[in-house]
């Protein structure tokens, strides 16, 4: 019988110590860098593995769980809610429905799966008829809105005019922040930015790898916190005569943030929760993120506000219903009639891709629906014929949103002619 040798334990234990001691004396040679697009320019303060994970926030792999965890990514600012919240009545029924995409029929539970869903809801005639979440999600998971935020920033342009704040969306944004005379937005009307219509010299694209000015933005704004997202405004070149040619960009959303900042006397948070969040009868707290901290920083209100599913389908019934809330006028009735009118129409031939525009609001089509459209598949969609509203939280994959978007419109029109039983 082989006799086995038994260590002494606190000789064990000594020796592990003693080893480890003597790894740490060595030099560090693990230390994270930062990849060469965030290398250079001004030196950031925030730490070298938070830059990293901000800049691999958007990647297919993970964001199904980073689109609802940016809180632990960036700083924010609260949106606080408060008071009895507006309990959505709901009569729960299957999704029992199909959709036609690319020549084929699928189920609409199929849907969910195919386009890369983390959350869904659907309301017909003011009430909840399915509330799906997937992915470890539940309904205190707090979602990013990315641009959908655009279309609550217009809300708030609503409420600032309807308090006097503003005199007029006619007026030049210069009007309000004198700091702009002299660049792009010199002689640019409130409207034309609402409208995408600005005509700054600014182009949607983030090429990092052959970067413009959107994507040296993001870069030192969002990701290394060293200049603020709007600021880029006061020195932007003109494109185009303003008015005259729609051009899709975050940067005029930036500026309508600042106007609202400005107008109120406080953050677009506070406005946020004052003017829309509280009267909404929201759920939970809301937030939106920061381009930097308190005192420098502002509401990234381009494209990051932070909400409940719950909450994001109450916006869309209070659209639906003229901009009443549990039967309380939050925003004012000409002004949802007024934001979603089409300053741009829809392209028809576009198959369940959004191609008009109205004020920071989507149009799939000519038909009077409107959708809040968020980076990578977010939206809240409102349709009045048939009173229909839809919310769905999504992942899609960067580089590879026009698929799982064209089929998410075939999904919607089909959502709104469902009459469940």
């Amino acid at each position: 019988m082989e006799r086995v040798r038994v260590r002494n334990p606190t000789s064990y234990f000594t020796s592990f110590v003693l080893g480890a001691l003597c790894i740490g004396a060595q030099p560090a040679t693990a230390q994270q860098t930062l990849p060469p697009e965030l290398q250079g320019g001004p030196v950031s303060s925030v730490p070298t593995a938070v830059q990293i994970a901000r800049w691999h926030v958007l990647d297919g792999d993970i964001n199904t769980l980073t689109f609802r965890s940016m809180d632990r990514l960036f700083t924010t600012r609260t949106v606080a809610h408060s008071g009895t919240p507006w309990l959505l009545p709901r009569v729960d029924a299957p999704l029992d429905f199909t959709y036609s995409f690319g020549g084929k029929t699928y189920r609409a539970d199929e849907f969910l799966e195919r386009t890369y869903t983390n959350a869904l809801l659907v309301m017909k005639n003011g009430k909840i008829v399915s509330e799906i979440y997937r992915n470890n999600s539940d309904e205190n998971s707090r979602f990013i809105a990315w641009s959908m935020t655009k279309s609550i920033t217009s809300l708030l342009v609503g409420c600032a005019l309807a308090d006097g704040k503003i005199k007029s969306i006619e007026d030049p944004i210069t009007a309000y922040l004198p700091e702009l005379k002299g660049g792009g937005y010199d002689g640019v009307t409130i409207r034309q930015i609402l409208e995408m219509r600005s005509g700054v010299d600014y182009e949607e694209r983030y090429d990092f790898a052959h970067p413009g000015v959107a994507a040296y933005n993001h870069i030192n704004a969002l990701v290394k916190n060293v200049v603020r997202f709007a600021d880029v405004a006061r020195t932007i070149k003109r494109a185009h005569a303003p008015g005259s040619t729609f051009q899709y960009k975050t940067l005029d959303t930036a500026v309508l943030g600042w106007l609202i900042e400005r107008v109120s006397g406080t953050t677009v948070a506070g406005y946020t929760s004052q003017k829309l969040w509280e009267p909404l009868g929201a759920e939970s707290d809301a937030f939106y993120i920061m381009d930097g901290q308190p005192g420098v920083g502002r509401e990234f209100s381009g494209a990051g506000f932070n909400a409940t599913l719950r909450d994001f389908a109450k916006i869309g019934q209070m659209m639906l219903d003229g901009g009443k809330a549990n039967g309380r006028q939050v925003i004012p009735a000409g002004w949802v009639k007024t934001s979603t009118a089409a300053s741009t129409p829809a392209d028809p031939k576009a198959p369940g891709m959004p191609s008009g525009y109205a004020m920071q609001w989507w149009l799939l089509d000519n038909s009077g629906a409107f959708t809040a459209l968020g980076l990578q598949g977010q939206y809240i969609y409102v349709d009045p014929r048939s009173r229909t509203v839809v919310v769905k939280i999504s992942y899609f994959p960067p580089g590879g949103e026009d698929a799982p978007t064209a089929e998410t419109g075939a999904f919607l029109h089909a959502a709104s002619a469902w009459n469940p039983k």
